[in-house]
């Protein structure tokens, strides 16, 4: 019963040693790098796609309990969610709770 819990040290271990590295590799290039230079625009704009990708993958293929739902409810959601965003002063927060609402409200009303 005692050498039970080793797989769970060397799960942990690995996940920090594959995450952690990389993380403080990327402080380390950070703090060198200028926030105007073409490439950290070039990497937000990537990590921005890649959000956005994401999240139309989670609205138009979604899997799980959200797939029940149909599909102009999640895009009638999403819309509301961006106008809040962009009325809001571009406060994620705004979008995701007003998002979130829409789909829960119109998922009551359609019985879900």
């Amino acid at each position: 019963m005692g050498g039970e819990w080793w797989p769970y040290v060397v799960i942990a271990v690995a996940g920090w040693l594959a995450t952690d590295i990389w993380r403080w590799l990327g402080v380390l290039a950070g703090n060198r790098l200028d926030e105007d230079s073409e490439a950290l625009h070039w990497v937000r704009a990537v990590a921005t796609a890649l959000v956005m990708a994401v999240t139309a993958k989670l609205i138009v293929f979604p899997t799980g309990t959200l797939a029940e739902s149909p599909l102009w409810l999640r895009l009638l959601a999403a819309g509301i969610g961006f106008a809040a965003f962009l009325v809001a002063g571009q406060r994620i927060g705004v979008a995701v709770v007003t998002s979130t609402v829409v789909l829960g409200l119109g998922l009551y009303w359609l019985g879900f």
